[in-house]
């Protein structure tokens, strides 16, 4: 690892450096173990905790297949599917592991008693596999986390259709949360030049996610104009929600859950902000009933921001809780895209609200190669902004993960891998000033 690191850091080095480098049998890996897959058996979800299911272990490298690259992870972030992975909800991911073991002999590699989790990484390549031929070893890049076989016409429009759609890290294993990853060579795209390794990897998944939900036509088509309802404005998908809908001349209407919070979304540049726990909205009457008057009160607050006016789009994802409110909310014709359900998935709403206003409700799942493309593109040009608030170590991440779990950050959370520090990976540093405020946002609360 150490003539890895080396090479990475050294600004002499070419491909043909990359290329010569020895591959490590062995790496170093964040994982679950599947003997450990009941641990939490009988416990609520708030209790289960990742600090105990989460593991830095040595793992063998895996085999190489076509179409392929082995990428020296410098720095991965923790998503709420790893928090979900590390709690063994909804299912165990080793249920997804075991059925894609089965698609072929190449993926069997998947198939192994640990799973190796992350969904987001920023590093450099060090091996291709056969047909690749846009990447090289050497190349900086950033990964989405789409991985699709495309052997079915279904995926042809819409990658996300395919039938053998996964989340790469979560769904399959070799994930970010390491010091090496396998990703499919169609998941890199450029690592942004004015971000450091760990700022680089941190918008991925939840920038991508943002982008299809809100900004695709895949998803609700956000227009100039439009009032968006960004439930968790402030946290790591509601940040990226906020920041598309003010640079596409959007009217975002941002619900937190702090004054602090609140403080995040002004810094953004918004200004319609909701905070909910000190306006005391209590949507459920108990776990079953839930109360139309808070809705009602809810959309005549949301009024007060718009100049009188509805919601065009609503970015859902808390799920069971706001769901009432947020079909309720939505204007006459408007449109509710969700993309998670943190609070519950079984949802409940008044049907009335929906067929007789001609609202529609869109399911919105990650992103295609397209979307990612255009949204890690947004970062390059420095238009959307990485929301990385604390960074740990690879060894802390079970730590990382808690912290997720229980709603302790801000924005996004990173993970050093390889990178000996933060800070470092910058290759253009007069866009980074010019966007510095901006970038250290969340850093700064």
């Amino acid at each position: 690892m150490k003539e890895i690191l080396d090479a990475i850091q050294s600004p002499e080095s070419t491909s043909a450096d990359f290329a010569a480098l020895p591959l490590p049998e062995s790496y170093r890996a964040i994982t679950v173990h599947k003997d450990e897959a009941e641990m939490f058996a009988g416990l609520s979800t708030r209790d289960k905790d990742p600090r105990k299911s989460l593991h830095l272990d040595e793992v063998a490298i895996p085999e190489l297949g076509p179409g392929e690259a082995l990428v020296a992870v410098m720095a991965s972030s923790v998503n709420y599917n790893s928090v979900w992975t590390s709690i063994f909800e909804p299912v165990s991911t080793f249920s997804f592991l075991e059925r894609y073991g089965k698609l072929s002999e190449l993926t069997k590699r998947h198939d192994l008693p640990h799973h190796i989790i992350g969904s987001d990484l920023a590093g450099v390549v060090l091996r291709t596999g056969p047909g690749v031929n846009a990447w090289h070893p050497g190349d900086e890049v950033v990964a989405h986390c789409l991985s699709v076989e495309l052997e079915s016409s279904d995926g042809h429009n819409d990658t996300m259709l395919d039938p053998e759609q996964r989340i790469w890290g979560f769904e399959t294993n070799f994930g970010g949360l390491a010091e090496i990853a396998l990703v499919k060579s169609n998941q890199l795209m450029p690592k942004p030049k004015h971000l450091s390794w760990e700022e680089a990897a941190a918008p991925g998944l939840v920038n991508s996610t943002a982008y299809r939900q809100l900004v695709s036509r895949n998803g609700a088509g956000m227009k100039q104009g439009d009032n968006v309802l960004i439930w968790g404005a402030s946290g790591g998908l509601g940040s990226y929600a906020t920041q598309f809908a003010l640079a596409g001349g959007a009217n975002p209407i941002c619900v937190v859950s702090s004054p602090q919070k609140a403080d995040i979304c002004r810094s953004m540049g918004a200004e319609a902000i909701i905070d909910r726990n000190a306006e005391d909205y209590r949507f459920w009457k108990d776990e079953r009933t839930q109360d139309p008057k808070e809705w009602k009160r809810f959309g005549k607050r949301i009024r007060e921001f718009t100049g009188g006016e509805d919601i065009d789009i609503v970015f859902e994802h808390p799920g069971r809780e706001t769901f009432g409110a947020s079909v309720y909310v939505t204007r006459k014709g408007g449109t509710i895209t969700t993309c998670a359900s943190t609070s519950g998935y079984m949802h409940e709403y008044d049907n009335r609200y929906l067929w007789m206003s001609l609202k529609r409700i869109i399911g919105s799942h990650f992103a295609n190669y397209r979307e990612a493309w255009e949204a890690n593109r947004l970062v390059a040009k420095g238009k959307i902004h990485p929301t990385l608030s604390k960074v740990y170590s690879l060894e802390d991440t079970g730590q990382a993960a808690y912290d997720v779990h229980r709603n302790l950050h801000q924005g996004k959370v990173g993970v050093l891998a390889l990178a000996p520090r933060e800070g470092l990976g910058v290759s253009d540093p007069e866009l980074r000033e010019k966007h510095i405020d901006a970038i250290n946002r969340f850093r700064n609360i």
